[in-house]
């Protein structure tokens, strides 16, 4: 099963759109999946205009959220455009990966490790400009803000990972279906 921009992109917008509301889930919500989007699209999606399509996609959902069904405009600030390289660090990671898969070493271990190193970097750049751009932490020092934020790392990586390993493990089992499908039609 070829991935194309239609089997690829439509589905990441629409786990990126469902999943956007609130960083770590809720009772009503999952958790926000927007890295693994950004890392799974890098892997499969091969043109790059679909970074800032991404890109925008997630700022129209955050105004929707925020506009039509009141979260929280909490990190609204000017360190919202630091999504920018935050999000980029994860596509860039999948395209990596994607280099990998081309020249045929698809190494689980690897495609985790980028995934979880990409998202340890996406946070710090993320939070960083926050405590740095936001205004919200002006008389805190960075040692205390790094110790407030420190207890989120795990969720905000573990997620990240979780829905990049189950997306990655979906495509795998669905290419293996459809190849013995299609043995079983050439017996």
């Amino acid at each position: 099963m070829k991935l194309t921009l239609n089997t690829a992109i439509v589905p990441l917008l629409a786990l990126m759109a469902v999943t956007r509301v609130h960083h770590f889930g809720s009772a009503w919500s999952l958790p926000d999946a927007s890295l693994a989007v950004f890392f799974l699209a890098g892997l499969y999606v091969s043109n790059r205009m679909w970074l800032a399509g991404l890109l925008l996609a997630a700022g129209l959902l955050d105004y929707l959220a925020i506009n039509q069904f009141n979260v929280s405009d909490w990190c609204m600030s000017p360190a919202y455009v630091f999504l920018i390289p935050t999000y980029g660090v994860m596509w860039s990671a999948g395209r990596f990966c994607r280099t990998l898969a081309a020249s045929g070493k698809q190494e689980w271990a690897v495609f985790a490790a980028s995934v979880t190193l990409s998202a340890i970097v996406a946070f710090v750049i993320s939070n960083g400009s926050f405590f740095l751009f936001s205004g919200r932490y002006a008389d805190m020092p960075v040692a205390s803000y790094s110790l407030a934020i420190a207890k989120y790392l795990p969720a905000y990586v573990g997620w990240a990972v979780a829905y990049a390993v189950a997306s990655l493990a979906a495509i795998k089992a669905a290419r293996v279906l459809l190849q013995v499908a299609g043995e079983h039609k050439t017996v």
